[in-house]
């Protein structure tokens, strides 16, 4: 059996603690690991908003901005089939939802800065259509409900955008196309800003990432403990993601890997079909989104509860290589030195394992550490 089975469990590591915790969750003590709080006034809009670190981060951007303008726009609806709004199935922009926490559409988010105390801020939001609401549910419309939930002053109709921004303190800073009327604006690219922020997280993004983490540990242990030789992969994938929506996960982080036997070896498979065999390891590359933030979870175990000899062998020399990556860890070390690490801890412990090839040739650890 190749190494490459296990290669991929290299790619994140949670505690064992976390691990237990969660088991229980799904064995359905306590509440779901995701609950909250929804908005009284406004329950499709997702959670409330933490208007201290959102506006923080506004600051933020607009201290490095310094002096000019910042247009940030919305996710727009994205409609499934045809133009069926039921069947919109919407996610936030990203740096929208950062500076804003806000999961309503086709919006818009003004900052300007005239010096460091000098900061104004309107957020443009389409009109509410009680037509549309009936089928989609309320929406957050350009009135006193949306400046008290969102924490931003002044809140302004979506069609009164176009004047501002041709009107904008120059330079505009943005991230694409915000709307026809500033077309004419030259605009810089807002996105290397954003994510010299973003590449440091702050408390409130810690948490989410560490929710979307306890999810998804969640789904894989309830998948490990539901494996049977005989299931279908789609059958494992489907308990998966019971575990992961259970326990208040938003969505998936992205399309789930459940490969076994000859399947575990295709590092991003996707068919999800086989029929498990005694015997089989299985890879599950998966995890859970929670609050705009994602994990990223990849496990391997055997189908029938039991390691072979060498199957433990090879499982026990992939987590070493990790565990060793994970005790070099400290500010200032790259990626391609922890991987170098892993792939001179498999040299120099491998044995017998990888015959007449090492452990590091691109045929056996293919994926690379990260």
């Amino acid at each position: 059996m190749r190494i490459v089975l296990l290669s991929a469990v290299i790619s994140i590591a949670l505690c064992a603690e976390s691990a237990s915790q969660t088991a229980s969750t799904v064995a359905g003590s306590g509440a779901p690991i995701g609950a909250y709080t929804v908005v009284p006034e406004l329950p499709g809009m997702g959670r409330p908003v933490d208007i201290t670190a959102t506006a923080a981060r506004r600051r933020a951007l607009m201290r490095r901005i310094g002096r000019g303008t910042v247009l940030i726009p919305a996710g727009h609806e994205r409609n499934i089939e045809q133009d069926y709004v039921q069947d919109n199935d919407f996610r936030q922009d990203n740096t929208f939802y950062y500076f804003t926490e806000l999961e309503t559409q086709d919006a818009v988010l003004m900052m300007t800065a005239r010096g460091p105390d000098s900061v104004g801020t309107v957020l443009f939001l389409p009109p509410r259509t009680p037509s549309q609401e009936r089928w989609t549910g309320l929406r957050l419309g350009p009135d006193s409900v949306a400046v008290r939930l969102s924490g931003i002053a002044t809140v302004l109709p979506i069609d009164s955008l176009d004047a501002r921004a041709r009107a904008a303190l120059q330079p505009v800073y943005t991230q694409g196309h915000v709307r026809r009327g500033s077309a004419d604006t030259a605009a810089n690219n807002l996105t290397p800003i954003v994510d010299s922020m973003r590449v440091v997280k702050d408390a409130d993004e810690i948490m989410r990432l560490r929710r979307a983490v306890d999810i998804s540990v969640a789904g894989h242990i309830a998948a490990m403990r539901a494996a049977r030789p005989g299931m279908y992969e789609y059958q494992l994938e489907a308990v998966l993601e019971d575990g992961f929506r259970s326990n208040g996960a938003d969505r998936l982080g992205y399309p789930s890997i459940v490969g076994s036997g000859p399947n575990s070896t295709t590092l991003h498979y996707d068919v999800n079909r086989r029929k498990t065999e005694n015997g089989d390891l299985v890879v599950i590359d998966a995890a859970a989104e929670w609050g705009q933030y994602t994990a990223d979870v990849t496990r391997t175990f055997p189908v029938n509860g039991k390691f072979t000899p060498r199957q433990k062998a090879i499982y026990d020399l992939v987590l070493g290589a990790q565990q060793a990556a994970f005790d070099s860890l400290r500010p200032g070390v790259t990626l391609r030195q922890l991987d170098g690490i892993a792939r001179r801890y498999m040299q120099q412990h491998s044995g017998t394992l990888c015959g007449q090839k090492t452990c590091d040739d691109r045929d056996y650890f293919n994926h690379g550490l990260g």
